[in-house]
Parts: structure tokens; C-alpha cells; sequence
């Protein structure tokens, strides 16, 4: 039975790093957000707007590709995040389903360790992150809701 692995977590704890080296553990198609953004239309983040419905449909793209590989029984990684319960709630649904189990790996990382990573970030631009706003990541620290006990030792 296939897995869809959800990458838990904030901007710069590390969940793409997690998440290229569970694709090898696992033997999994990894899908990153941010590296197809970049590829298709660079550093957009000033048109927040514009950003976000990009994004958007990005991950929409993404879950579709998703969908398709789970399917066929090989295991996916979902690099997206997944701020909201609700969010992992609705994707661990999609998963059953197509009859695949689900997996979250939650990277939680002091505040302290975020802000770093972020000016870390923001001073090597690549092509594969995006710049992160310190008063954006403030705000999205403020809205994360970490999973619970449950969620993470669930197994559907």
C-alpha cells in the first residue's frame, strides 16, 4: 500500500531537507511547492496576491500528480507545510480514499532557529526558495496550529 507523507512545519524548519531524505528512505515521489514556483515564475512575492493564487494552483497541480502516483501504489511526499489541522485532516482523507495510508513528519523548530533560517535564506537567494518577509513569518508562527499527540502517531 502506498503512503502520502505531509511535511509539517514553518518556513526554514527544515522540511524540504526532511523531505529529500525520506524520497530516498521511502522510495517516493517528493512534490515541493516552492521549487515549481521558483522554476515557473521566480521571486513574485511583492504581488501577494498574484503569489498566492499562483501557489495555489501549484498545489492543486501537485495534489493531482499526487493523486495519480499514490494510485499506481508508489509513495508520495507532500513538501506543502500544512499549517491548519484541517488542511492535514482533509489530505489524510484524499489519501484513504484512493485506498493509501497517510504519515505526518512534523518538524518542530524553536522560533529562535526560524528567524535564522530565514536570514540565512534571505541572504543566498536560490532558485528552489523563495524570500521570506520576518513580519510574514511572525504572523504565520502566530496561525500555525501544531499537530497533536494523535495526529502524529496516527497511521491511516
Amino acid at each position: 500500500m502506498a503512503t502520502l507523507h505531509l511535511m509539517v512545519g514553518l518556513p526554514c524548519s527544515g522540511k524540504t531537507t526532511r523531505a529529500r531524505q525520506l524520497e530516498q528512505v521511502y522510495a517516493a515521489l517528493r512534490l515541493t511547492p516552492d521549487e515549481w514556483h521558483m522554476r515557473l515564475f521566480g521571486h513574485d512575492d511583492e504581488e501577494e496576491e498574484e503569489h498566492d493564487a499562483r501557489h495555489d494552483l501549484i498545489e492543486s497541480m501537485l495534489w493531482e500528480i499526487a493523486a495519480r502516483v499514490l494510485g499506481l501504489g508508489v509513495n508520495v511526499i507532500l513538501d506543502f507545510g500544512f499549517w491548519a489541522k484541517s488542511e492535514r485532516e482533509d489530505y489524510r482523507a484524499r489519501a484513504k480514499q484512493l485506498g493509501a495510508s497517510s504519515e505526518i513528519h512534523f518538524l518542530n523548530v524553536p522560533e529562535a532557529i526560524l528567524f535564522e533560517g530565514v536570514a540565512t535564506r534571505n541572504s543566498h537567494p536560490s532558485q528552489g526558495a523563495a524570500y521570506i518577509n520576518t513580519t510574514k513569518l511572525k504572523a504565520w508562527i502566530a496561525f500555525f496550529q501544531p499537530p497533536t499527540p494523535d495526529e502524529l502517531e496516527r497511521r491511516e
